[in-house]
């Protein structure tokens, strides 16, 4: 990855040698912002590249630490432009110069620009503590999709004739939670199969351990889609690997979903499913390298982070079927487990759910949710949780650290508070400082 280096205003204009030089060391990447080059002169070369080095806007010291990306550079809305009518003249010597807007800077070539640098110069004053809160959002609009595919990754696409039983059986051997589903008749990909659909098919065709789940056994997953999906049936929500890493966080929200499959628009591969977690924790990688917003400094009791209200949450020898129902009806990802006193002792997910599948034990629902916790006490490492004093940049620190979707807020007794999810934080750091606030309660 290339480190995108802002211009310091102190700083003299570095000869064409030089500055040629440096060009061959940025070879797309300046290239990929879609700006156009200076005007052709006879005194250029033939193997000039479209944009100098010296035409990338300067911005702040404080932001002089680029971040490493392969792709486009930040769009930081700060680039100079001529004043209108002035786009189109000729440099006055011989020599390409393109104009960079600076506190030390050389002659203009006339008054109108000057006037016009100096306006720019005090909106950049004025916008230097707003450039701050939004980094994040920045950060994520100047990043593609692509760009957080790892190189190496395993994906498992499901056909729609396929069985239920077989496919669901299929994510535990791959070690996988979601799959896209491949119609053969329209040739194209139309849903994904998750265990989100695990649950809603143990929820809805359960009656008691001596009655077998016949849909499950028998039931292909185009006979699954038809019954669960009949008038609600919607698209399926992917992104294009091009798109913005801020278009996948707001589609994710928007539409209240966890995955969003990276499909190419040319060939209609599937390439990755970008989730909260991957997003986030490529944002904490450049995280050190970035301005840190003055919110980041503040707790979770004043940013008001998570869900605090008719928190749902269950106890350590309620049934795994009502655990199911809660899932279902409540639309949340896990359960925090309390005991007689309240105090947080487990915590129950909808990743759990699949290990039924594993051991193949879906047959028997009634079994309690410590008995059905059993399978992972040799790993389960306890309840990763915080309290509303904390910092976000302590929490956005500690869910990555963790691997985990959700920490549980707790008080001094260990008595659960709420929750805060990975959409939240995403929320907090990425769209809310842009207006685009997509309030998601308990999703996660």
């Amino acid at each position: 990855m290339k480190r995108f280096g802002s211009l310091r205003g102190s700083k003299k204009r570095k000869d064409q040698g030089r500055s040629s030089e440096r060009r061959k060391s940025e070879p797309h990447g300046l290239l990929a912002s879609g700006l156009s080059s200076s005007p052709s002169t006879p005194t250029q070369g033939t193997k000039q590249p479209a944009f100098p080095l010296e035409c990338y806007r300067h911005e702040p010291e404080r932001l002089e630490t680029r971040i490493h990306t392969p792709s486009s550079p930040p769009d930081t809305g700060q680039r100079f432009s001529l004043p209108p009518g002035q786009g189109a003249a000729k440099p006055p010597s011989p020599t390409p110069v393109c104009c960079v807007t600076s506190k030390i800077a050389g002659p203009p070539h006339s008054p109108a620009a000057s006037e016009g640098m100096l306006e720019k110069l005090e909106l950049e004053d004025e916008a230097v503590s707003e450039s701050e809160s939004d980094i994040y959002m920045r950060f994520m609009k100047s990043h593609k999709c692509y760009d957080i595919v790892p190189t190496s990754s395993k994906l498992v696409v499901f056909d729609t004739t396929l069985q239920v039983k077989k496919a669901f059986f299929a994510l535990v051997a791959n070690g996988v939670r979601a799959a896209p589903l491949w119609e053969s008749k329209k040739q194209s990909f139309v849903g994904m199969l998750t265990i989100t659909d695990f649950i809603n098919i143990l929820h809805r065709y359960y009656k008691s351990p001596m009655v077998q789940i016949y849909e499950l056994e028998e039931h292909k997953i185009e006979t699954w889609r038809e019954l669960y999906l009949q008038e609600t049936f919607k698209p399926l929500v992917n992104i294009s690997p091009d798109a913005s890493l801020f278009d996948a966080v707001y589609s994710l929200i928007k539409n209240k979903i966890h995955r969003l499959p990276v499909i190419d628009p040319v060939s209609g591969n599937a390439l990755y499913i970008l989730t909260h977690k991957r997003i986030l924790k490529f944002l904490q990688l450049f995280v050190s390298e970035m301005p840190k917003p003055a919110f980041m400094k503040k707790n979770l009791d004043e940013l008001g982070i998570g869900t605090y209200h008719n928190i749902a949450f269950i106890h350590p020898d309620t049934p795994i079927i009502k655990a199911l129902n809660i899932f279902v009806d409540r639309r949340i990802s896990a359960l925090p487990v309390v005991d007689e006193s309240g105090k947080v002792v487990d915590i129950y997910s909808k990743f759990d759910v699949i290990n039924l599948a594993a051991e193949k034990t879906y047959n028997n629902l009634d079994i309690t949710v410590t008995q059905a916790l059993q399978h992972r006490s040799q790993y389960f490492e306890g309840v990763v949780k915080c309290n509303k004093l904390e910092t976000l940049e302590t929490i956005v620190d500690r869910i990555v650290k963790a691997e985990v979707h959700r920490l549980v807020v707790v008080n001094e007794t260990d008595t659960i508070v709420g929750i805060i999810s990975l959409s939240d934080i995403l929320q907090a750091l990425v769209l809310t400082p842009t207006g685009a606030r997509q309030k998601e309660s308990g999703t996660e």
